[in-house]
């Protein structure tokens, strides 16, 4: 699930595939073609994509002190494909600024730039947008999408799904804004979650978020992106069976479901469990609750595998009061993070929590009384072999503040 605009409230926070047909994810696995002049060679598989999408999240630019700079001076950039802008609101039925300030108004020094240069106070645009269009300038083939919605900011989603059309022309008429025009390649739609409960619960039927989603193919076009984070949970009559997500899936490029955030600390006393398990394991809470079950369930609904990215979280999840190492202990309450109980990044849990043990495919990590649960670069390449095997459009990320200043997360997405 999404973490929300604002200081992070609780929350939860996320396929690929190409639209009409480049974007890399249906690259054949032999591409030479010798052997297919042989007819008893089997049909080529198609290869797994190389789609790698990170958040950027607006409010980053405060506490977290994480700017656009970041995102290239840590490397990042050099590994991404497309960048998420999060979030924008959902007001009204309509698509609305998030953080105006922070999006076009916030002046950066030349230190703080991108490009190195200051912002003067007469430029038409400056802020993140102006930021994201400088890193564009360095990498022109990286995409950059407004993800809409969030955790905190869903709640509009209801009224928007009483007119689909008129939220499609609010949306592209925000997006396409003249005075940042060039900043954004594509739109994500971030509803947590369609015909169910997130921080709010929504009653727009089964068929709400297909005719959304439809809407907004109508309007932006066939070459504008449009992508969707959706719901992890495989469990039967589950999130991901609240909504047509199969039959919306000919309307995205892509899904991001938000395989993380499966597991924590809002069951303050435990058990214990990893927040992004790969897989299944001996004592897990919840059936349904890792990534492969949310794949397989996805599958099997008849999303193409090309059109589903794995998601990978640059955070972990702890509880205090824990007196055993292992996974299914119980707790006392949330452990301490920077930013709120709970909850923690990577480049601090890394240092703080070192990883003790491995389970379900994700690291843990005991200190003290605290267990945490996170990815590291040697369970992600596990991952990656995952998304490969699967045949999956690219992997996701939530979120890059999350990483150390080395990008060390992100060098391990391959």
């Amino acid at each position: 699930m999404l973490r929300p605009h604002l200081p992070h409230a609780s929350l939860k926070a996320l396929v690929s595939a190409a639209c009409c047909a480049v974007l890399g994810a249906g690259l054949l696995a032999s591409a030479g073609g010798a052997s297919a002049a042989q007819d008893d060679t089997p049909a080529p598989q198609a290869a797994a994509g190389s789609k790698v999408v990170g958040y950027f999240t607006e409010w980053g630019v405060y506490d977290r002190n994480y700017h656009v700079k970041n995102i290239e001076t840590s490397g990042s950039a050099d590994k991404l494909t497309h960048i998420n802008y999060a979030f924008g609101n959902v007001q009204g039925g309509k698509c609305t600024m998030g953080d105006s300030y922070a999006a076009t108004d916030k002046a950066y020094t030349a230190d703080q730039s991108v490009d190195g240069t200051a912002d003067t106070w007469d430029q038409p645009l400056r802020g993140n947008f102006n930021q994201l269009l400088e890193l564009k300038k360095l990498h022109p083939d990286l995409k950059i999408l407004w993800s809409f919605g969030g955790w905190t900011w869903s709640g509009g989603f209801g009224d928007a799904a009483k007119d689909p059309a008129a939220f499609a022309q609010s949306c592209y008429d925000l997006v396409e804004n003249s005075k940042w025009a060039d900043v954004f390649d594509g739109i994500d739609i971030d509803w947590e979650y369609p015909n169910a409960c997130g921080l709010s619960c929504d009653t727009s039927g089964r068929d709400g978020y297909k005719n959304l989603m439809a809407a907004l193919r109508s309007k932006f076009g066939g070459d504008y992106l449009i992508t969707s984070a959706i719901p992890a949970d495989a469990s039967e009559g589950g999130k991901l069976d609240a909504a047509d997500y199969a039959g919306a899936a000919q309307y995205v490029d892509w899904y991001n479901p938000m395989t993380y955030d499966y597991f924590g600390a809002w069951d303050a006393q435990g058990p214990t469990a990893p927040h992004s398990p790969l897989t299944a394991y001996d004592g897990i809470p919840k059936d349904g609750y890792n990534s492969d079950a949310t794949i397989t369930k996805l599958k099997g609904m008849g999303v193409p595998a090309s059109k589903l990215l794995l998601g990978i979280g640059f955070y972990g999840r702890g509880w205090t009061g824990v007196t055993q190492e292992a996974p299914g202990g119980t707790a006392t309450g949330p452990a301490a993070g920077k930013y709120e109980q709970g909850i923690d990044d990577y480049k601090e849990l890394k240092t703080k929590c070192p990883a003790t043990g491995t389970v379900g495919g994700t690291a843990y990590a005991y200190c003290g009384n605290d267990w945490w649960s996170y990815d590291t670069p040697q369970t992600i390449a596990g991952k990656m072999d995952y998304k490969n095997q699967q045949g999956l459009g690219g992997t996701f990320l939530w979120e890059l503040s999350g990483d150390t200043a080395d990008g060390e997360l992100i060098k391990a997405v391959g």
